[in-house]
């Protein structure tokens, strides 16, 4: 049996970080297989639906290099692959299960409804949902309410009797009472447009798709598809309902904890390379140290079985070390052109960017990127290159454990030190050593002298290490900097 696995989303957002996991779940298993990755898009929501986000949808696929093997775009044998261009199938088999007495037409009006739900509500009914008030009607009852002009649903039979189970790969057998089923759900709307179970139900069974992976939040449809299966006469395919995603604080993972949306964490600067294969290890492990894998190796490694049953914490913090890790691993030039974006967007470089840019952009490499999170991180790391706006508050200049006295002293004796040292050729080694004897001189700890020394060069307390500041920026720039900054401590 060859593997079919389909990602469904619906484009009525923007791809964000549980989504794109179960997306790679699929595709990963699927190629691990030796199957196929199908891509179809569910857009019955004509309310919600977007063009910009079916783009984004196509876009992230495109930036994780997740390429689908069927589906939009690309087509396929069992096409088409967007919901919306499938109803007159949908429609069809609506109807043939009119015909074999599994659903039947409805012609309850929405006030008819409204009334019933607050009845029930009123009267505290163990039973809510719909009434079945239509499940009977006789052929000239219909023909009455055709003739008042009245367009009926088609809802489906579910029994009133028995139990329903279906199978998990990783929950095993999950049985619902057929009576605490949605009654009698609407398969196919008045307006021809169908249901979210009807229409993945035919599509899944149409498409040939033999596992379904999705979130463990539709585990409650799972008995109600089973049902519609029977109802069709088709054999189900085999189930895995994947653990949630939760932020740190046991809590599904919402924009509450931050970015969510692929898009915004491209934006921010982090590699597709990390971002796969980080969001790959929320709720699935090889084993119990192998951290780092490339799209190649886990299209050859990914099983089923691998993944966890507890729901996956979405760590941001792990995703920046993973950022970091992936920045340092990539080529300079290729991170040159990476950052350049960022540099540009911010006005330090020129749009159309200059040969003698492209060669000031690549020497800042080596420095930034031991020190970038993500690609973004260029800029306030580099600002001090392209303005210098002065640190006008004391305290920032200012060490813990130190005072303004000693951080004057340190900006004093040690840019004498260093800047002696470095007009001599003295090594980097040699200057650090004298920085720290100076900090024992004073009785500060070695970064009540560095952290002055820094700020009055890069302007920030969080910068490139010195010596690559001191480099980048040149001695004359430096020297007129440090001078500033006693200047201001002792007007100050």
């Amino acid at each position: 049996m060859e593997v079919r696995v389909r990602y469904a989303p619906s484009p009525t957002g923007l791809q964000h970080i549980g989504g794109v996991r179960t997306a790679l779940f699929n595709y990963f298993f699927a190629k691990s297989m030796g199957g196929k990755f199908i891509l179809r898009v569910e857009d019955t929501d004509r309310e919600r639906y977007s063009d910009e986000s079916l783009q984004d949808l196509y876009d992230t696929l495109d930036w994780l290099g997740i390429k689908w093997d069927e589906g939009p775009v690309v087509g396929g044998p069992y096409g088409p692959y967007i919901q919306s261009e499938r109803f007159d199938i949908y429609k069809e088999y609506a109807e043939k299960l009119v015909r074999d007495g599994k659903a039947y037409y409805c012609y309850c009006t929405p006030e008819r409804l409204e009334k019933v739900r607050q009845e029930q509500i009123a009267s505290k009914s163990e039973y809510q949902g719909y009434d079945r008030h239509c499940a009977n009607l006789t052929d000239e009852e219909r023909a009455d309410l055709e003739a008042q002009g009245i367009k009926p649903v088609i809802r489906l039979r579910v029994p009133t009797e028995g139990k329903t189970t279906f199978h998990d790969v990783l929950m095993g057998d999950i049985t619902r009472k057929n009576k605490d089923v949605s009654p009698d759900p609407i398969l196919l709307k008045s307006d021809g447009f169908p249901t979210y179970h009807l229409a993945n139900v035919i599509d899944d069974h149409m498409m040939g798709i033999t596992h379904i992976m999705r979130a463990q939040e539709w585990i409650p449809s799972g008995p109600l598809h089973i049902l519609l299966y029977e109802a069709f006469g088709w054999e189900p395919p085999i189930y895995c309902h994947l653990p949630m995603v939760m932020g740190k604080d046991g809590q599904k993972l919402s924009k509450r904890h931050g970015s969510t949306s692929v898009r915004d964490f491209r934006a921010k600067g982090y590699l597709p390379e990390a971002i796969l294969n980080y969001v790959t290890l929320v709720g699935w492990s090889l084993d119990d140290h192998t951290e780092f894998f490339t799209k190649e190796d886990l299209e050859k490694c990914f099983r089923m079985e691998n993944i966890h049953k507890a729901p996956g914490v979405f760590d941001y913090k792990k995703l920046d070390w993973f950022n970091g890790q992936y920045i340092r691993q990539t080529d300079d030039e290729k991170l040159a052109a990476l950052v350049t974006p960022y540099l540009q967007e911010c006005g330090f470089i020129s749009k159309e960017e200059s040969e003698e840019e492209k060669k000031l952009v690549l020497s800042l490499i080596p420095s930034v990127k031991e020190r970038m999170k993500v690609l973004s991180d260029v800029v306030p790391l580099t600002s001090f290159l392209f303005q210098d706006v002065p640190v006008t508050d004391k305290a920032v200049y200012v060490a813990k454990g130190s005072n303004e006295e000693n951080t004057l002293q340190a900006l004093e004796e040690g840019s004498q030190i260093l800047l002696s040292s470095l007009k001599e050729g003295k090594a980097e080694s040699e200057i650090e050593e004298a920085l720290v004897a100076l900090s024992q001189k004073l009785g500060i700890k070695i970064n009540g002298v560095f952290q002055p020394i820094r700020v009055a060069i890069t302007n920030s307390t969080v910068s490139l290490p010195l010596f690559d500041s001191i480099r980048l920026l040149g001695l004359e720039e430096t020297e007129k900097r440090l001078g500033r900054a006693i200047s201001f401590f002792k007007e100050n």
